[in-house]
């Protein structure tokens, strides 16, 4: 698909998409899917989710405390587009710009990504895939510079020293490639390089959160974050699911 434009539009204005991005069914009327397995659109209204009732507060009745590292604390930055990048996102270089791109399984994930990267100023656009996915990539955008030269070494692409997942690169990662296994989330990984999987691990843990490798799998490799002790973990770095998520997609604070 062209992409036009520098892609260097700023946050507050809409997103330019040639036309509106795909919509799933309801999860009801679904047949059951296991973790992974990619699943055509159909057409529905794009705010099937939206009715659904805001998620209540935690244990003791108070409103919830915003998380250190959390998502919804700072601003959101191009940099937290290397969430995508600890997962199966990859990027290009093109002379003096670059691009970055993420194959997802499910209509939804295009919404939030399309609407994520729109908060950072970064034009995109979506595709579908032979294998009954979808392709976001954004446009060839200078910005997109030095996330390329942090993550490639030549044709390869690695985790810069020192890489950190907070909650926003969490957030990014988990729209793209967080799949629901109960009591379970597994982030699913990109490449094939054990060593870039086990940086982006320590950088889990780093973050608060004890994840698995898991290599095999209908998604592929995955890191396992087990347990409702871990995903609520998660669930606090993350924030508030999007509206476009299916509930069950997403991890819960309770």
């Amino acid at each position: 698909m062209p992409l036009s434009g520098s892609g260097e539009t700023p946050a507050a204005q809409p997103l330019p998409v040639s036309f509106p991005p795909p919509v799933e069914t309801p999860s009801g009327s679904r047949r059951r899917r296991m973790p992974g397995r990619r699943s055509a659109p159909v057409s529905l209204p794009p705010d099937d989710h939206r009715d659904d009732p805001p998620p209540p507060p935690d244990a003791t009745g108070t409103e919830r405390q915003l998380v250190f590292f959390g998502a919804e604390t700072g601003e959101p930055s191009v940099a937290d587009l290397a969430g995508l990048l600890a997962g199966p996102g990859e990027v290009h270089r093109m002379g003096g710009t670059a691009r970055l791109s993420v194959r997802v399984a499910a209509a939804w994930r295009v919404h939030v990504l399309i609407g994520e990267l729109a908060q950072r100023g970064v034009r995109s656009t979506w595709a579908p895939t032979e294998d009954d996915g979808y392709l976001v990539r954004t446009a060839y955008t200078r910005s997109l510079v030095p996330l390329a030269a942090a993550w490639l070494r030549g044709p390869t692409q690695q985790p810069p020293p020192g890489f950190q997942l907070d909650g926003r690169r969490l957030r990014l990662w988990l729209a793209a490639a967080g799949v629901a296994d109960p009591p379970d989330f597994l982030l699913q990984l990109g490449g094939s390089d054990p060593q870039r999987w086990a940086v982006v691990g320590a950088a889990l843990a780093a973050a608060g959160l004890t994840g698995e490798l898991t290599e095999a799998g209908p998604g592929g490799p995955a890191y396992r974050i087990a347990g409702r002790r871990w995903t609520r973990r998660l669930a606090e770095l993350v924030g508030e699911r999007p509206p476009t998520s299916p509930p069950t997609a997403w991890p819960s604070r309770i």
